[in-house]
């Protein structure tokens, strides 16, 4: 009799720890989706603040649902320069070849220059198109010799990191031809230094946040005019994108956290040693497809 009053116990027993157990594996699924595979650990690792925001403009819309839009702007004339067809083949061509000499410079002299050109080339990269206008990029120059020093300490201490764990050893392997390493002597040398940051949101003017569309297309874009006005003033610069340094360069300048560092450039004359790769350029036919 004993025994056939406790069954009814132990099946209770029976049913909670079969509960138990399969709420146990369902967590432990969970944390292995989780976590990555040994595979994706090799992949190369990314900063958060490289990362595009386009796919939270959704999100961003939603909550910002009392944002007023703009006044609609007057709409004006076109002004147009259109060039005879042998002008424009010959204005294309000697841009290309302006372009073309364009490298990637590792040795900067420490030679001035004018700040005047500074402020034309950022203008030049402010003319660029942008989700709905919205501009979202800001170009803080850096010249002060402290700051400038105090940003190479920053970027050399996690560059560090990067090339012996976060980078991967095929990234790694990539860069050796190049003759890269965590030594970024040009952050102190460099007459300027540029650091572009995304706004990933705005403000409008009643305080509240404002949609930025497309910011990081829109800023790299932006930096990619940049490149090409440093090359039409005669100035050398190295495209620089310090993993995990943002956060830490943003307060030193003190932007503000809707701000995110999507590159460094510094900018000016090459020193007399400079040297570069013997690198080509991919072919016409090999970077065009035409339909």
């Amino acid at each position: 009799m004993t025994m056939f009053l406790l069954t009814p116990v132990l099946a209770a027993v029976a049913c909670i720890l079969i509960v138990w157990l399969f709420k146990n594996a369902g967590r432990s699924i969970e944390r292995r989706k989780g976590e990555p595979t040994g595979r994706a650990e090799a992949r190369p690792w990314m900063d958060e603040d490289f990362k595009d925001s386009t796919d939270l403009c959704q999100v961003e819309e939603d909550a910002d649902e009392s944002q007023e839009s703009e006044e609609n702007v007057e709409h004006i004339a076109f002004s147009h320069t259109r060039y005879p067809e042998k002008e424009m083949v010959k204005r294309s061509q000697e841009f290309y070849e302006l372009l073309n000499k364009r490298r990637s410079i590792r040795f900067i002299s420490n030679e001035q220059i004018p700040m005047e050109v500074i402020d034309n080339v950022i203008r030049a990269a402010g003319t660029a198109p942008s989700g709905a206008h919205t501009e979202p990029w800001t170009f803080v120059v850096v010249k002060d010799p402290d700051t400038k020093h105090k940003i190479r300490e920053i970027i050399e201490e996690e560059e560090e990191i990067n090339y012996l764990k976060r980078m991967g050893h095929r990234w790694v392997t990539d860069l050796k031809k190049l003759r890269t390493n965590w030594i970024k002597e040009y952050l102190d040398t460099a007459p300027v230094l540029i650091l572009i940051f995304k706004q990933v949101h705005g403000f409008a003017a009643n305080g509240q946040r404002k949609v930025h569309y497309y910011s990081e297309i829109s800023v790299s874009i932006a930096c990619g005019i940049l490149l090409a006005a440093l090359q039409n003033a005669g100035l050398v610069t190295v495209t620089t994108t310090p993993l995990n340094c943002g956060p830490r360069l943003r307060v030193l300048l003190g932007r503000p956290t809707n701000e995110k560092l999507l590159m460094l450039l510094p900018v000016g004359y090459p020193s007399q040693e400079a040297t570069v790769p013997d690198l080509k350029r991919k072919c016409l036919d090999q970077i065009m497809v035409t339909v």
